[in-house]
């Protein structure tokens, strides 16, 4: 009954956004006499940086977190009172009269065992000397085991720990005196390990429905190279590349053969790639709109063409809550022909000036009127999102790594970071413990993920 409320509430208020661009739209229309440019399109009263309406902290109806007892703790320590509060008497043979259980949860001090593997020789009547077969990672005469092996990748390429800090860290929790040139050997020593599995992953983004990519600079031994990323909700792959363009996107191998749909921004070399079907973030329209609006605070277009954009968004959440396939024409209609005039006049405004370039609000402007498929495809498919968000929270890792522990010295020891961030990242969306899944990939039985059904 809660769940039919709060839908019931959600429609009336799109109907009520509805019914005011409605108002909009007729004042537009009586108004035609008036230059497209001085079209009275309201604004709204509110701000043009929508606000999710939730208060910070812990959301209500989230799982809590708080520690609680355990019904059979790993040691019980008995504490009993030996003297009186009252007058003082001892209380060794006093009555039982109940008892107070308060547990700690603690971790015990870590001191790596050392294990010794005598790998043991035999002699057969036909005269050959066998010797047993060494367990997988034990290839020399003393080294160190997988557990720590995967607590230095977790702390280097999961938690962004710089190499020394993870072999000071590693030292002191664990008492391990090992180098940096061990931490970093294990990372490059996991990542080729990793091979076929991220061969898996970009097999697997590539059959997805949706797919976002983006791309961001970064830098290798002070030179700037550029990272692309592809991924959904439950895959992460990565690609480092010395160009931003059409070659590094292509040698990425995944849009090249990509039939689904593929969320970006408007970067000019994701048109290059027909068979996706291609839709634009629309935060980053939304942040273009605002940015239109402070620099023609005159002009109401600007804001009339976010209240649609939003209305959009809210309308196809609703409808997604609601287990329905598409946005109802009753509200998605007025919705896009506020969309459609706001842009018209925005067009109006600004008229194309002499040459190929123009100002950057004609510009978002044609985009707009050129790529309303694209723009607005969130709206008339209800599997595609509104904004990009997920491929920029998928590069931000290595941006992080960036603040943390500086550039990559070598292209092969980013390729390796990367290799490795983009199989934990695809873990972690499974819900999949990250140190175990590199301590798999370590002892030869990585994780892998399950293609979509």
């Amino acid at each position: 009954m809660v769940l039919v409320a709060e839908q019931a509430a959600t429609i009336a208020r799109l109907e009520e956004r509805v019914a005011e661009l409605e108002r909009q739209l007729g004042r537009n229309s009586r108004n035609s006499s008036i230059p497209p440019s001085k079209d009275p399109l309201e604004a709204p009263s509110r701000s043009l940086r929508r606000k999710a309406g939730r208060k910070p902290g812990k959301q209500p109806g989230a799982p809590g977190s708080a520690l609680r007892l355990v019904d059979l703790p790993e040691e019980v320590v008995e504490h009993r009172p030996s003297a009186c509060r009252g007058c003082g008497a001892a209380l060794r043979r006093a009555a039982e009269v109940g008892v107070t259980r308060r547990q700690v949860h603690d971790i015990p001090q870590v001191s790596g065992p050392v294990t010794e593997h005598r790998l043991h020789r035999r002699r057969c009547a036909c005269g050959c000397i066998t010797t047993a077969d060494a367990p997988a990672g034990v290839n020399a005469p003393v080294t160190y085991g997988s557990n720590l092996r995967a607590l230095a990748v977790y702390l280097v390429v999961f938690q962004h720990v710089p190499v020394e800090r993870a072999a000071l860290l590693i030292a002191d929790v664990t008492g391990a005196a090992v180098s940096t040139g061990w931490v970093s050997s294990t990372v490059a020593a996991t990542a080729q390990d990793l091979v076929d599995v991220e061969a898996m992953i970009r097999t697997l983004i590539t059959l997805a429905h949706v797919l976002h990519a983006d791309e961001t600079s970064t830098s290798i031994g002070g030179d700037t190279w550029w990272l692309h990323v592809a991924s959904t909700p439950n895959l992460t792959a990565y690609h480092l590349d010395p160009s931003r363009g059409r070659k590094a996107v292509t040698a990425f191998g995944i849009l090249p053969d990509y039939s689904g749909i593929a969320v970006h921004d408007a970067l000019s070399v994701y048109d290059d790639y027909p068979k996706a079907t291609h839709a634009l973030c629309g935060a980053h329209i939304a942040r273009e709109l605002t940015a239109a609006a402070e620099s023609h605070p005159d002009q109401t277009w600007p804001s009339a063409a976010l209240d649609a954009l939003f209305g959009l968004n809210d309308a196809a959440h609703a409808a997604r809550e609601m287990g329905l396939h598409q946005v109802g024409p009753e509200i998605a209609d007025p919705l896009h022909k506020a969309w459609q005039r706001a842009v018209l006049v925005g067009l109006a405004a600004h008229p194309r000036g002499p040459g190929r370039k123009q100002s950057k609000t004609r510009n978002l402007l044609d985009r707009l009127r050129d790529r309303d498929e694209q723009v607005l495809r969130f709206a008339r498919d209800l599997s595609v999102p509104f904004t990009n968000n997920q491929a920029e929270r998928d590069l931000r890792p290595a941006k992080t790594q960036l603040k943390i522990s500086g550039c990559h010295r070598s292209e092969t020891g980013a390729r390796a970071w990367l290799r490795i961030r983009g199989y934990i990242s695809t873990a972690h969306k499974n819900n999949i413990n990250v140190l175990h899944t590199i301590r798999g990939a370590i002892i030869g039985d990585p994780w892998k993920p399950v293609p979509a059904t």
